[in-house]
C-alpha cells in the first residue's frame, strides 16, 4: 500500500475515498482529475485529429471535450455516481477510448479486463469488484450506450489526487487475480514524467496498435499521445503490414517484442519505411538482444526499452538521450526510487542480483479489498516488492533478470531462468528459449529448456552446445522442443502454463 493509505475498508472503499477527495478538492479548488490535464491539452490542440482509423479522422480535438461529455451523461443516466466502479470488457475501438475518457471525467472508478476472459472469469471481476455498470457481453452492450451518448456539456467531476481512477487486474497466473488501484496522482504523475522523458513534441504521431485494457495501451500510449494534442494512427489489432505502412505518416510507436518481431518478418520494413519515425518504444515482455539489433540493422533506429508494471504503470526506462543499451531497461524515471535488494529488503551490491523494490508517486494505493495480500508486498519504509529479480550497475542501470517466482533452486542452488535463456537465444536456429524448473526426485527442481525453431534442422545437441559456457548446474537436463510458447495478450511467455505442462517430466 503506497505511503500513509490504510488497508481499504470492506464496506465500499471507493466510494469513501472519492467522496473525502470530492471535499478536499472543492476546498482547495483544484481539480486533480486526470482528465482536466487532457482536457486543457485538447483545448490546446484545437482541429488536430484525435483519432484517424483506415484513413478517416473519426474525431478532432476540437470536438472531443463535447464526445466525452455526451459519454460521461450517458453514464451518470445510467445511474454511476463519482466513486462508483465500471467493469468494461469490450473490443478496442474509439468509442472504447470515449467511455473510459468519460469514467474519468465523471469520477468513475474504470475497470477495464481482457476481451479474451471468460463468462466465468467475468463473473469473477463482477463479484470483487461490485460495479455500477457492467459494458460487457451479455450485459450492457457499447454500441447501446454509445445510442445515449449525444455530444454536450458535462462539468468534469473534481477529484483529489488520491481518489481512484482505476482498478486494473493483475493478469493471475499464479492465484486469483488481485486488483491494483490506481489514483489519479499515479496515473497523471507517470503520463507527465514520460511526456518529458521520451520527448513528445508538437507534431507528433502515434501509431496506436496496443489492446486497451492494459497499461501499456489504455495509460502510457493514449495519455502520452493525448496529454501532447497528438494524432493517434489507430489500429483495432496488431497487423505488421498495415503497421509499416503507417510508419511514413508517424514519429512514435509503443509496441511489445511481437511487434517488432513480425515486422523484421516483412520485407516492407525498410529504413526508407522507417524514415519519417523519432521513436519506438518496446516493453510489457523482455526484448531480445537479437531482435534490438536486426531492427537496428533494417531501420537505422535503435529500440527503446522500458519496464513497468500493473501496480506501478513505468518504473525504469532507457533515456531518449544517451545509450539505450539491449537486456537492460535503464534507469529509473525521475521521482522513482529504487532498489535490489535480498529477501529481507536490505540493499545489496550493485551488480548483485535481488528482488527490485521501488516506490514513487506512480506507486498503488493497494489492492482492492486486499489489505493482506497489500500488507505483503509492501516494506515498512514504503518500498513495494515489484517480484522481479534484477540488477542494477554502478550508474544505476537496471536490467531484469527475471521474475522472482521463476527462481529455480536445484540442488540447493539459485538459478536465474534469463541467464540460460539468453546463451540460447544466441544459438544459431533457434527461434526462442523459454527456460523453467519443474520437480525432479533428486534436486527438488530440474532445469529444462523449451525452445522454437528458426531452423528445422536445430538440434539438443545443439542448444546443449549454446549453454556450455555456463556452470553445470544451470544447464538444461531437458530441452523440449516446440511449435510455439504459449504467451498472453501482451506477448509474456506465461511460464506457469509451460510449468504446469511438464511438470511430470523428470518421472515419466
Amino acid at each position: 500500500m503506497a505511503r500513509g493509505a490504510r488497508p481499504p475498508r470492506r464496506a465500499d472503499p471507493a466510494r469513501a475515498a472519492c467522496l473525502a477527495g470530492a471535499i478536499r478538492s472543492s476546498g482547495r479548488g483544484v481539480n486533480e482529475n486526470l482528465y482536466a490535464l487532457i482536457q486543457r491539452a485538447a483545448a490546446r490542440a484545437g482541429a488536430t485529429p484525435v483519432f484517424v482509423e483506415n484513413g478517416e479522422t473519426r474525431l478532432t480535438y476540437d470536438r472531443l471535450d463535447a464526445a466525452v461529455g455526451g459519454w460521461a451523461r450517458a453514464l451518470a443516466a445510467r445511474g454511476a455516481r463519482p466513486g462508483d466502479r465500471i467493469v468494461v470488457q469490450v473490443e478496442k475501438s474509439v468509442e472504447n477510448a470515449l467511455l473510459y475518457l468519460a469514467s474519468l471525467r465523471a469520477g468513475l472508478v474504470y475497470v477495464p479486463l481482457n476481451t479474451a476472459y471468460t463468462a466465468a472469469e467475468l463473473a469473477y471481476f463482477i463479484e470483487d469488484a461490485e460495479p455500477a455498470l457492467v459494458i460487457a457481453p451479455g450485459h450492457l452492450d457499447l454500441a447501446e450506450l454509445a445510442g445515449e451518448a449525444t455530444p454536450g456539456e458535462f462539468e468534469t467531476v473534481a477529484r483529489a489526487a488520491d481518489d481512484l481512477a482505476a482498478i486494473l487486474y493483475t493478469s493471475g497466473t499464479t492465484g486469483r487475480s488481485k486488483g491494483a488501484m490506481l489514483t489519479h496522482r499515479n496515473l497523471s504523475s507517470n503520463a507527465l514524467v514520460l511526456k518529458d522523458y521520451w520527448r513528445w513534441r508538437p507534431g507528433d504521431v502515434l501509431i496506436h496498435a496496443l489492446p486497451i485494457y492494459h497499461v501499456h495501451g489504455l495509460f502510457v500510449a493514449l495519455h502520452g499521445a493525448l496529454l501532447n494534442g497528438s494524432t493517434m494512427l489507430w489500429h483495432k489489432d496488431f497487423d505488421a503490414e498495415a503497421v509499416i505502412a503507417d510508419l511514413p505518416k508517424a514519429t512514435v510507436l509503443m509496441g511489445v517484442p511481437t511487434f517488432y518481431v513480425r515486422m523484421l518478418a516483412c520485407e516492407i520494413l525498410t529504413r526508407e519505411a522507417a524514415a519519417n519515425m523519432r521513436l519506438f518504444v518496446s516493453g510489457s515482455a523482455p526484448l531480445l538482444e537479437s531482435t534490438f539489433a536486426a531492427f537496428e540493422a533494417r531501420t537505422g533506429h535503435r529500440i527503446l526499452e522500458r519496464y513497468g508494471m500493473t501496480e506501478a504503470g513505468m518504473i525504469c526506462s532507457n533515456p531518449y538521450e544517451g545509450a539505450r543499451v539491449p537486456g537492460t531497461v535503464g534507469f529509473p524515471l525521475p521521482g522513482v526510487e529504487a532498489r535490489v535488494a535480498d529477501d529481507r529488503g536490505r540493499e545489496l551490491p550493485r551488480g548483485e542480483p535481488g528482488v527490485l523494490e521501488i516506490k514513487g508517486p506512480n506507486l498503488f494505493a493497494g489492492y482492492w479489498r486486499n489489505p493482506d495480500k497489500t500488507a505483503e508486498a509492501m516494506r515498512a519504509d514504503g518500498y513495494f516488492i515489484t517480484g522481479d529479480v534484477a540488477t542494477m550497475a554502478a550508474d544505476g542501470r537496471v536490467a531484469i533478470v527475471g521474475r522472482a517466482k521463476d527462481l529455480i533452486i536445484a540442488g540447493g542452488l539459485n538459478i536465474y531462468p534469463k541467464e540460460i535463456e539468453l546463451a540460447i537465444d544466441a544459438v544459431p536456429g533457434v527461434g526462442e528459449g523459454a527456460v523453467i524448473g519443474v520437480p525432479h526426485p533428486d534436486l527438488g527442481e530440474g532445469v529444462v529448456a523449451i525452445v522454437t525453431r528458426a531452423d528445422p534442422s536445430l538440434d539438443e545437441t545443439a542448444v546443449l552446445a549454446g549453454c556450455a559456457d555456463l556452470a553445470r548446474f544451470k544447464q538444461p537436463r531437458r530441452i523440449v522442443f516446440v511449435d510455439a510458447l504459449p504467451r498472453n495478450a501482451m506477448g509474456k511467455v506465461q511460464k506457469a502454463a509451460l510449468r504446469e505442462t511438464y511438470r511430470e517430466l523428470f518421472s515419466r
